[in-house]
């Protein structure tokens, strides 16, 4: 039995708070070196530390990594709103970057807020700020529901 197969009967903001609370993170926060930090209702935190790793050839922040934290928190924040085993998916995300993401960033935090939760759409909007507080990336993103008719 996998890690996530014991939170599965939860709902969105319960699964999430018992990820936080017993320290599970998916392979993708193992590999880019962030993780969930709070969740509330309609609200998700990432944290993650910026490493040379993560440059682009430009000897900055790839872009990727600013959209990997913010789709991450963009989706838990849908997430914390959803009955348990409701499944979704991103359908699109909108990125605006405002500052390069660098080591001397320190710590970086996404945070989003859910906008909007219904049947089979979800929308959130969050930012990308470094640890004092500038604005690095801010976005927003649309999730489909996939839940029965």
């Amino acid at each position: 039995m996998n890690e996530f197969a014991k939170v599965r009967d939860l709902s969105g903001l319960e699964f999430l708070k018992t990820m936080i609370e017993q320290g599970i993170r998916p392979p993708m926060a193992h590999t880019l070196g962030f993780r969930l930090v709070e969740v509330d209702d309609g609200y998700a935190m990432f944290e993650g530390e910026v490493k040379k790793d993560y440059y682009n050839p430009l000897g900055v922040g790839h872009g990727g990594y600013a959209a990997t934290l913010l789709d991450s928190a963009l989706g838990c924040a849908i997430q914390t709103r959803l009955p348990k085993n409701t499944p979704y998916g991103t359908v699109e995300l909108k990125i605006n970057y405002i500052r390069p993401v660098l080591v001397d960033c320190g710590i970086v935090r996404a945070t989003a807020n859910a906008i909007h939760v219904g049947r089979r759409m979800g929308t959130s909007e969050g930012r990308l700020v470094d640890e004092r507080g500038k604005l690095l990336a801010h976005g927003s993103t649309t999730c489909m529901i996939y839940s029965d008719p």
